[in-house]
């Protein structure tokens, strides 16, 4: 365990001193990117190891896991947890509860859903709304690259924005897996301006940009990114 502590804090260490020379070259400020530690299929063991290296804050994808690693480390009060994964609306029951950042919403059914099951809580669940950014066919979040798609995005958002139990807070986004991290700017750009566009449109403060993974944060800071989502390139291989 020792010796897996030490890795993670090493390659951390890189990963946020990436953050710092992005931050510099885009003129942002260094604590404008927050670092999410994303946990898909590791282990107890290697997570237990990042509590130790520093880290408090992990992202889960699929409900199932997630809800099995909330239990595991209940005892842990320090410990928050986000949702990152697609949530069928039929799994809206394992999220509705006990994350701090819901990411991927993408339908207003699915939200719906899960501000129902929150009806009576004290404190409304922040959430992001997930775009497909790059209208790949394999993935989900909502289309914006039609009129029709815009048009029913923006209907569904508006009535999203007024469920009382969630808090729309911002946008997330998943680009293509790309050799050349450049070849993504053209997306996280767009992700940022859409962010614009919505809060001139509707006078909203929404501030938050879920944007940018382990092959790829850089370019996504220099874009606006206040969230990246990092797994292997700090927790090393999943199981």
């Amino acid at each position: 365990m020792p010796d897996l502590v030490e890795l993670i804090r090493e390659r951390a260490d890189r990963v946020r001193a990436a953050m710092v020379t992005a931050a510099a070259k885009a003129g942002r400020p260094v604590d404008g990117t927050r670092l999410l530690l994303v946990t898909k299929q590791q282990s107890i063991e290697t997570i237990q190891a990042a509590i130790e290296a520093g880290f408090s804050r992990f992202g889960e994808n699929y409900p199932e896991e997630a809800v099995a690693k909330l239990t595991w480390f209940k005892e842990q009060p320090e410990i928050h947890w986000e949702m990152i994964g697609h949530i069928q609306s039929r799994k809206a029951n394992l999220v509705a509860h006990g994350f701090d950042l819901i990411h991927s919403v993408d339908s207003l059914r699915l939200a719906s859903k899960i501000d129902r099951l929150r009806e009576g809580t004290k404190h409304a669940q922040n959430i992001l709304i997930e775009v497909n950014i790059a209208a790949e066919a394999n993935k989900n979040g909502y289309h914006v690259d039609s009129e029709a798609g815009k048009s029913q995005f923006l209907e569904e958002l508006e009535a999203i924005a007024k469920l009382k139990n969630l808090k729309v807070i911002g946008l997330m986004g998943m680009p293509p897996l790309q050799e050349d991290a450049e070849a993504n700017r053209i997306h996280f750009t767009a992700l940022r301006k859409l962010l614009e566009t919505l809060n001139k449109h509707f006078g909203w403060h929404m501030q938050e940009l879920s944007m940018g993974t382990s092959t790829d944060f850089q370019v996504a800071i220099e874009e606006g990114a206040t969230i990246i989502r990092i797994g292997e390139a700090i927790l090393g291989k999943r199981m």
